[in-house]
């Protein structure tokens, strides 16, 4: 999923000041799992900034609205008429979210209110961890599901470096080698041997040549 964390509260407030008819928007997938932008993060944020407003006797309507995925067009018309008879929204949703909103209301100033971290996974209660760089070209199967790019300080395809000690970064003791956990989890599958295979340098230019990454299904085409 994709990992955001909410902006600093002041820098929200300067940035839907100058407006007094915003709408908070949140997003019921991925920031909600993560507690950034949910149904119940929308009604928090709101009622944080009406008291901070309040506070300084300015006048502005804050109103509320959760949209089940701010990337889908098709889930933000259920929430547009509302949004339209607004000056502001303030998205607690992820990059993409934001994006789509500032497309479907282009009159509309539309501001995050998260910043988008990573794509990642719980890692324990409370914690999340990023996974995947979303490079373009998956090499999982070769590194026993352990992403080397995401997770390696050095984004190394063929490793581990110089710099392993007893299972741990040298950029920090707290960071677990990616390419000690790549090793141990196929020593244990019996195919240790296989990393022996020389993992090919990334197309770079390829998977991304400029412009915009972009996906199209032929087949599902109309």
């Amino acid at each position: 999923m994709i990992v955001a964390q909410r902006k600093p509260f002041e820098e929200i407030i300067a940035k839907i000041e100058p407006y007094q008819k915003v709408i908070v928007a949140g997003c019921e997938t991925c920031v909600a799992e993560c507690h950034a932008g949910g149904k119940k993060e929308v009604e928090i944020m709101a009622s944080q900034l009406r008291i901070a407003f309040s506070r300084k006797m300015a006048p502005i309507e804050i109103t509320e609205c959760c949209i089940e995925r701010q990337c889908e067009p098709e889930m933000i018309e259920k929430c547009a008429e509302h949004v339209m008879a607004q000056e502001a929204v303030l998205s607690i949703a992820c990059g993409i979210g934001v994006q789509q909103m500032a497309e479907r209301f282009p009159n509309i100033p539309i501001f995050p209110g998260l910043n988008t971290t990573f794509m990642g996974t719980h890692a324990k209660p409370t914690q999340w961890e990023e996974r995947c760089a979303g490079c373009g070209n998956c090499v999982l199967d070769l590194t026993a599901g352990i992403c080397p790019i995401a997770r390696c300080s050095k984004s190394l395809l063929n490793g581990p470096c110089g710099g392993t000690d007893d299972g741990k970064c040298e950029v920090s003791d707290d960071i677990p080698c990616a390419w000690a956990e790549i090793i141990e989890r196929m020593t244990k599958r019996g195919k240790r041997d296989q990393l022996r295979q020389i993992i090919p340098c990334k197309e770079w230019n390829t998977a991304r040549d400029g412009g915009t990454r972009r996906l199209i299904h032929e087949e599902a085409a109309p």
